[in-house]
């Protein structure tokens, strides 16, 4: 199995419950902070910068036992001190053996909310990813939420088959909540970034979206919304590939092209998890990935994730962000010019100060005006090809970008969407095995549907 080969890890938690608000609309999590100015606008040729405006958003057993500071008589195995840094993460050194069973291996990555390192279970034989969250009290309480979600998550689906990470293990070990992880390969955007950004083909995209749809949908049926859905927060089970040769006469870039081996993926990052009776903070998801309505305030629920998937789905297609911005109105101009106006019923009820006399208070002639119009264009028209397959994965990415969060569309719905009846048998998971006859009178229905409005709803 590949190591996770994190620049900033996604295994830290997004975020901690009480702060919320805050943390997210300056970069909830530690992988924020992947430079973002290394991708490209969704019209830009090159890799474009982020605008000198615009700045990266900041990405069981003996629970709360003592480890036995003893002598270790092997010389693989070296007793660790107990020493936090400044930042009040744990100070350790690669052969270090927390509570006489973690050996540490590598460090995997670095965030704000602590380090993960990669561990030999001497128990078990077995390499994992543990999480060691800082010595601090909030990031503490956060990592409690996130254990509670994951032990909640396992009580409903012990065998792990509606692909969320599993919880191996969690131990407080002198003030570091310690959760232990199967080890996973890269993050979906990891593997982009790494591959200069170049796509997805068409079926790893449907095989990805698929997964991501049925996970996030048995959160869901379980009264959870994940709040933080992202590439990065999507790993690959396995992240090993093949060397693709780039041919392109006139191609950019002349290297060679990475393809996936196998597109199973895991749904992780939990820290931001919330449960439906639970306190829902005003402010929630990563920038890019933020749903109108928690942009505007008018409350959230799961189908903010819809929305998230959706973004996500199409930056997996093209090797772009759909909103590339950080700031509230400019991201509510992208939404406009590539879906259309916002719904006057938001606009009126939103409280925030981005809308007068329920349109848009934006600046077309402004250089931020220009940049969007330059940059964004209709959603149809990023369509790479009008085969019927592309026809459908626009239409679903179309219905996952609804403004309205009820007229948006349900993962129960989207499961059985044309785009997906490509997806092979053996592939197909829990109740969504239809019959290729109702597949094919899904997909010629569709085809008729489209053929008759030719996506007039959107300018």
């Amino acid at each position: 199995m590949p190591v996770l080969e994190f620049e900033e890890s996604p295994w830290i938690p997004s975020s901690e419950r009480a702060q919320r608000s805050r943390q997210h609309e300056r970069g909830t999590s530690a992988e924020r902070r992947y430079k973002r100015s290394h991708r490209r606008s969704p019209t830009s040729n090159t890799y474009r910068r982020h605008r000198h405006r615009h700045h990266g958003a900041a990405a069981h057993s003996r629970r709360h036992g003592e480890h036995s500071r003893r002598s270790y008589s092997s010389q693989s195995s070296r007793a660790p001190s107990v020493e936090d840094d400044e930042d009040g993460h744990l100070i350790y050194r690669h052969g270090d053996v927390l509570r006489e069973r973690y050996k540490i291996l590598a460090t995997l990555g670095e965030g704000t909310f602590g380090k993960v390192v990669k561990v030999k279970d001497m128990d078990v034989d077995r390499v994992m990813a543990l999480k060691i969250i800082k010595n601090v009290e909030k990031y503490r309480e956060a990592a409690k939420l996130e254990i509670n979600a994951l032990e909640k998550i396992a009580q409903k689906d012990p065998e792990g088959r509606h692909l969320c990470v599993k919880m191996i293990d969690w131990f407080d070990y002198h003030g570091h909540i310690c959760i232990a992880f199967e080890m996973l390969g890269l993050s979906v955007f990891d593997f982009l970034k790494d591959n200069n950004y170049q796509p997805y083909p068409l079926e790893a995209v449907r095989h990805i979206a698929y997964q991501l749809c049925y996970s996030v949908k048995f959160l869901h049926d379980n009264k959870l919304t994940h709040t933080d859905l992202k590439p990065e927060n999507i790993l690959f089970v396995d992240s090993d590939f093949d060397i693709i040769y780039n041919n392109k006469r006139y191609s950019f870039q002349k290297r060679d092209i990475r393809r996936i081996k196998r597109t199973d993926v895991r749904l992780i990052d939990f820290g931001s998890a919330t449960f439906d009776d639970e306190h829902h903070s005003t402010i929630v998801s990563t920038r890019h990935y933020r749903a109108p309505e928690v942009i505007l305030e008018l409350g959230w629920s799961q189908p903010c994730d819809v929305w998230s998937i959706g973004c996500i789905v199409f930056e997996l297609y093209l090797g772009i962000t759909l909103f590339q911005t950080h700031d509230n109105r400019e991201h509510l101009a992208m939404m406009e010019r590539i879906l259309g106006p916002i719904p006057y019923r938001m606009a009126r009820k939103t409280k925030t100060k981005y809308f007068y006399h329920g349109k848009l208070d934006w600046d077309e002639k402004s250089s931020a005006g220009r940049y969007v119009r330059e940059n964004c264009k209709p959603l149809h028209r990023y369509q790479a090809s009008d085969d019927q397959d592309h026809r459908n994965l626009f239409d679903l990415i179309a219905r996952m970008l609804e403004y309205e969060p009820t007229s948006r569309i349900p993962l129960s719905e989207a499961l059985r969407h044309p785009f997906f009846d490509k997806i092979p048998h053996h592939q197909r998971l829990g109740e969504y095995r239809g019959s290729s006859e109702d597949s094919r009178e899904r997909s010629h229905s569709l085809s008729r549907l489209q053929s008759l409005d030719g996506y007039s709803n959107v300018r």
